[in-house]
């Protein structure tokens, strides 16, 4: 990779800046007046369930797609007019591994390196295999590596053309968890350098390794801002309830007015409700009948996660 960019100015610059971004697919609204920033630097968490409008908001962000209404700049060009200038500065590493399976590591990074017109080809892949610990591999076919080989080889693939925003569709899905969390350790030295990352994740502890996060359910945008910042937005009083028979508990708990979350994490039950006073009063009896231990705990992230998907609206029911 070439050398280090410049460390990130007092005043972060806007790297995406969109306004009510719309996008419909036959009669349905896949996103839904979505607007958002994402600053120079940060590592930015988009996260949601299955269908829920975050591939195609990527995709609109770099010009793959056209958004049905609003508007927006990516890298300070309009994402409707100037879509081709984006994609010179972006790279895209999309949930389907997508380069070359019949080819080893190397000649599918020399073969982007071509691609991208790089004057030195042969040495700009082999920095991207030096940097990312590929050089034992460098050789071996890519239909022969593992999910987070081959996650790292698209992730060299990406930061070849060396640009300015990276966009990655749910990079570590299937992937082990020291694979994962190696992956981590290189997005954050990417972003240490000034790389501004757009990152898609299910897993919670990814999550909490972002910058800033946004969670979009059935293309709306629900939460957005730090990890702290969207906890506090929620507004959860949380209660941590551990013993015996947690389901039949939970299933009483369902029926309470003032009970808004239920979930079994592990051998314990978190309940969580918007309204710290009505989750007093439909627990109290519960909580001193003395058949369960009670702790008043702090909502985790998952917690808001579940709240909010509780009270999101299918737009595809």
């Amino acid at each position: 990779m070439s050398a280090a960019r410049p460390a990130v100015a007092a005043t972060p610059e806007i790297v995406i800046d969109v306004s009510g971004l719309t996008k419909s697919f036959g009669g349905r609204t896949v996103v839904k007046d979505l607007t958002m920033q994402v600053r120079r630097g940060l590592i930015y968490g988009f996260l949601g369930p299955n269908g829920s409008g975050k591939t195609t908001t990527i995709r609109m962000l770099c010009g793959l797609l056209t958004p049905d209404s609003g508007h927006g700049t990516c890298l300070g060009y309009d994402i409707v007019t100037e879509a081709d200038r984006i994609k010179r500065h972006v790279g895209y590493m999309t949930q389907r591994f997508s380069l070359y399976a019949d080819l080893s590591i190397r000649e599918n990074l020399e073969f982007v390196a071509r691609v991208y017109n790089l004057p030195e080809p042969r040495k700009a892949a082999q920095a991207a295999i030096d940097r990312l610990g590929l050089s034992n591999r460098a050789d071996q076919l890519a239909s022969e590596l593992s999910g987070g080989w081959k996650q790292r080889l698209a992730l060299g693939a990406c930061i070849l053309p060396d640009p300015d925003l990276l966009l990655l569709d749910e990079p570590t899905a299937g992937v082990d968890p020291k694979a994962r969390r190696e992956f981590w350790d290189e997005i954050h030295a990417l972003a240490a350098e000034g790389l501004t990352v757009l990152v898609s994740t299910h897993y919670m502890d990814e999550a909490e390794r972002c910058h800033e996060i946004a969670y979009i359910a059935y293309g709306q945008l629900l939460a957005q801002g730090t990890v702290e910042e969207v906890i506090a937005n929620a507004h959860l009083a949380t209660y941590t309830v551990t013993g015996p028979d947690l389901p039949a508990l939970a299933n009483i708990l369902k029926t309470r007015d003032g009970v808004d979350m239920v979930a079994p994490f592990g051998a314990a039950l978190h309940v969580s409700g918007r309204d710290a006073r009505k989750l007093d009063e439909a627990t109290r009896r519960l909580r001193e009948d003395g058949s369960h231990v009670w702790r008043v705990d702090e909502p985790t992230l998952e917690d808001v996660f579940i709240d909010l998907m509780s009270h999101a609206r299918d737009n595809f029911a």
